[in-house]
């Protein structure tokens, strides 16, 4: 078991204060005890990233943008190390969390590069003045982040805002407080980057409610960075609006993966496998809804069957060949199994799995999913998918419309034409056309529509989030004033 109780941040020692237990979710033991900081702690954090601002902010963008490289590479040294803490702390396969090790590196050093990117321009203007837009750090950013893929959707989070100029206070999930917090104060540190630039605040769930009004209410914080479910991001969404306050909020998703009867049944089934069952289907880009036209819809079904029912269920830190390891918590456990339940009460047909044993949900496939059921609706965030037949691609782009939230969605067909007209009309965010909704790129604007968030993060469209962008000009033409005056 690790012990972070003698970790200071927020300018108060740990040592001797209230801690949490961080659980390991496949086995259910002590991974790590944990600080529990309460309001007080979040306002020191806001006071000493505010205190930093001003030198951090002032630094020439090139010793900004060579502090991000230095993250970058702190991280590089312990990707193995990092990717074990993601099995133990998460949950997750061995090769969910080597990916997130090498993926996460990638955005720093895409943060840098930004810095080196042009942060405004010249306007023509009527009276000719040097007509200038440029752009400025806000100052002290939050930054929520989630538990599923706590060190990219962290690093995503973050980098930019840090590479413009900002100071972070940031609160991990209490689910992963470790790879989704602590460990980038380890980092950073290692990196030599100033004191109070990155503030980590670790809390219980008893402790988020105030922890998270605090890091949204007080005044010196500028923008918010969260990703999360929707429910919690419409709240703090309107918290933000209320105060004023610039936010970016990436939520939830439902999304659809569209086979056509022209798609290559090998990268069909391959992206629906991958796309359904990846970290048990815990990730807001998971496939939810597979629309197969009728043509196609048998041959395909066999064989994602075959597909799926070759992953091993299992602790993924007993042995790395099980890729589908225990859903994070009881709660979610439950509410996928209420879904599943649901579903099958209703008239579903498990074609594939079905089995849960506590937090370990087999990978399922069901048909005969309608629009009165559960699954069919809420996001699931679990490995249950349902699979459903269509005749047109009208009635498929309808099907997979038919929800509330719009976060990324696939399209599998040999007719790149097709693929667009179709992406085209998908109320999505995101759309890819023969690979899986599950798709990122350190430098893309990535983001959703509906519920599923607004903003977007990533690359120059996080650069635009939390930077002030400002109007200045010189007066070199003689513009006259009315004579009156």
């Amino acid at each position: 078991m690790r012990d972070y109780r003698e970790m200071s941040f927020a300018n108060r020692p740990m040592a001797a204060r209230k801690t949490f237990s961080d659980f390991n979710p496949a086995d259910g033991s002590v991974w790590a005890e944990i600080p529990d900081m309460d309001r007080q702690d979040a306002r020191a954090a806001i006071d000493r990233a505010q205190a930093a601002f001003p030198e951090w902010s002032a630094l020439p963008f090139n010793k900004r943008a060579r502090y991000m490289i230095k993250v970058a590479e702190a991280l590089e040294k312990r990707q193995l190390e990092i990717a074990e803490a993601l099995v133990g702390e998460g949950g997750g396969w061995f090769g969910k969390g080597m990916f997130e090790a090498t993926f996460t590196p990638e955005i720093f050093y895409t943060a840098a590069a930004t810095n080196y990117a042009p942060i405004g321009e010249i306007l023509p203007s009527e009276h000719g003045k040097v007509s200038m837009v440029v752009r400025r750090p806000m100052g002290v950013v939050s930054v929520i982040s989630p538990w599923n893929v706590p060190l990219l959707l962290t690093g995503r989070g973050m980098a930019f805002a840090l590479a413009a100029g900002n100071t972070i206070v940031l609160k991990p999930s209490e689910e992963t407080p470790y790879t989704g917090g602590l460990v980038y104060a380890e980092i950073f540190a290692e990196a030599g980057i100033p004191e109070g630039v990155l503030n980590v605040v670790t809390c219980s769930r008893g402790n988020v409610q105030e922890v998270g009004d605090e890091l949204i209410e007080n005044p010196l914080v500028k923008g918010i960075s969260f990703t999360g479910s929707s429910a919690v991001g419409r709240h703090i969404a309107a918290k933000c609006g209320a105060h004023l306050k610039k936010c970016c909020v990436e939520l939830g998703g439902k999304d659809a993966l569209i086979v056509c009867e022209d798609a290559d049944m090998e990268r069909a089934t391959a992206a629906a496998n991958f796309g359904s069952f990846m970290h048990q289907g815990q990730i807001c880009m998971s496939v939810e809804k597979i629309l197969v036209q009728e043509d196609i819809f048998e041959p395909f079904l066999a064989r994602f069957i075959e597909r799926a029912s070759m992953l091993k269920v299992g602790d993924p830190s007993k042995d790395k060949s099980n890729v589908i390891g225990p859903l994070i918590n009881d709660k979610q456990a439950a509410k996928v199994k209420d879904q599943l339940d649901d579903a099958v009460a209703r008239g579903a047909k498990v074609v594939l799995g079905g089995g849960v044993d506590g937090r370990y949900i087999e990978p399922t496939i069901l048909v005969g999913v309608t629009p009165e059921m559960k699954i069919y609706q809420e996001e699931t965030f679990g490995p249950v998918i349902p699979v459903f037949p269509f005749k047109t691609d009208d009635e498929a782009i309808a099907i997979a419309n038919d929800t509330q939230y719009g976060l990324s969605s696939g399209v599998i067909t040999r007719d790149e034409k097709r693929g667009l007209a179709i992406a085209e009309r998908l109320e999505t965010g995101m759309c890819h056309i023969n690979c899986s909704p599950i798709n990122d790129e350190p430098h893309v604007p990535f983001g959703g529509v509906k519920a599923s968030g607004v903003g977007r993060q990533g690359g120059l469209w996080s650069t635009e989030t939390f930077t002030e962008t400002r109007w200045i000009t010189l007066e070199r033409g003689g513009r006259a004033f009315p004579p009156v005056f």
